[in-house]
């Protein structure tokens, strides 16, 4: 028996949560489309509130939220309690990718002020919003490897010992590909501010 609302005929009614959980647990594809259906607009709703209206961060943390609940889906005995599980998830979820976002933008403010003061010698606010807008892109140009090593290390701040160990390889190999990297972004930077003060 698949897990429905508790009246068939009364799309308002509350849904047979202690089911619905219980088949999640058990990888009922039904009921985890069942699930979906019925949270999604609403997590996304509440994170738009915990955001404050800022739908990246809200989107990032909706989708960090689910697959939280993927991990540590349990029976619940009751609605109130489920959704009350689910916003403690998104919550601690939006809070997680906030700080990942502050950490990357924080390697990218260091990066920016090295390239600024290797590019002319001077420390120009504007300069420096134009090289981090710069860099962003630039990172997101790189290939996937090196975009997700630069997330990795630069905004979950992964050591590079672990790093190594997920990629099979050696922490030498790895901060060697990362200095690479570093290397690969300043050059780019660099030749984009000079093509740009030239008026290119």
């Amino acid at each position: 028996m698949l897990p429905t609302r508790d009246k068939a005929d009364d799309p308002s009614a509350p849904l047979d949560v202690t089911t619905l959980t219980r088949r999640m647990t058990c990888g009922d594809e039904m009921a985890w489309r069942i699930f979906y259906d019925a949270y999604f607009d609403r997590l996304w709703r509440y994170l738009l509130v915990v955001a404050a209206g800022r739908e990246d961060a809200a989107r990032e943390a909706l989708s960090a939220t689910f697959v939280r609940v993927t991990r540590h889906i349990k029976v619940f005995a009751s609605e109130d309690v489920f959704w009350s599980w689910l916003t403690v998830l998104a919550r601690s979820a939006f809070t997680d990718e906030t700080r990942k976002q502050r950490r990357y933008f924080s390697f990218l403010e260091r990066f920016t002020s090295h390239a600024q003061v290797a590019a002319d010698g001077r420390n120009d606010g504007a300069a420096d919003e134009q090289l981090q807008v710069l860099l962003t892109q630039l990172v997101a140009a790189l290939p996937v490897e090196e975009r997700e090593l630069v997330g990795q290390k630069y905004g979950a701040q992964c050591s590079v010992r672990a790093i190594a160990d997920a990629l099979q390889t050696t922490e030498k190999a790895v901060e060697s590909k990362l200095s690479r990297i570093r290397a690969k972004l300043k050059a780019a930077a660099l030749a984009a501010l000079q093509r740009a003060s030239k008026g290119e």
